[in-house]
């Protein structure tokens, strides 16, 4: 194998890892809001008290959870601040662990301390898209990105697939809905990939 074949080789991989990750039988139940983009209705996670944001995509309901990692004081674990963990709500909504594979190759999330409470966080699969963790102005910890020219605190990333096949699905977009830092207005912003 060529060095000119494995960065594509790597990101087959990485896409065929997503997917797996999401299926399950429910692949195309339909919704009745037809402006929602994909043909699922997405549950909103509740009653984590230290979420951060959360990562849905087709082809299933199954949530990716990205949770501040706190001790019984509160004080931020400097190695592992964050967690990340899936709500499969496609099998009644237990939790569940990822396993080393996406831990490794998908939805795991790199860490590197920048300051005291401030990290930078990229997703292994994607590292060009540098998210940070720190404290807002409410002085509770956020993750943030700048996309479109605009600081967002994330509520949620959802990846749009359309088609292609189990090993390759054909990823149209990302979306990242939180809220403007500028001017604490709600928006989505897209990302094609």
């Amino acid at each position: 194998m060529t060095n000119l074949s494995f960065p594509l080789l790597k990101r087959v991989l990485i896409i065929i890892i997503l997917f797996i990750g999401f299926c399950d039988v429910s692949v195309f139940a339909q919704t009745a809001d037809k402006s929602d983009p994909s043909p699922l209705k997405f549950p909103v996670p509740k009653g984590i008290s230290n979420q951060l944001f959360y990562l849905q995509r087709d082809p299933n309901t199954n949530t990716i959870i990205c949770e501040l990692n706190v001790d019984k004081n509160g004080v931020v674990d400097r190695k592992e601040p964050i967690l990340v963990y899936w709500l499969r709500y496609a099998e009644k909504g237990e939790q569940e662990d990822l396993s080393y594979i996406q831990r490794k190759f998908a939805y795991g999330i790199q860490t590197k301390e920048l300051a005291k409470d401030q990290f930078e966080l990229r997703f292994v699969s994607h590292k060009k898209l540098p998210m940070y963790l720190q404290r807002g102005e409410d002085k509770k910890f956020h993750v943030f990105v700048t996309v479109n020219q605009k600081k967002v605190q994330i509520e949620r990333i959802f990846v749009r697939i359309e088609g292609g096949s189990f090993w390759l699905p054909n990823v149209k977009y990302v979306e990242i809905k939180g809220v403007n830092t500028e001017n604490d207005a709600v928006v989505t912003e897209r990302i094609k990939v």
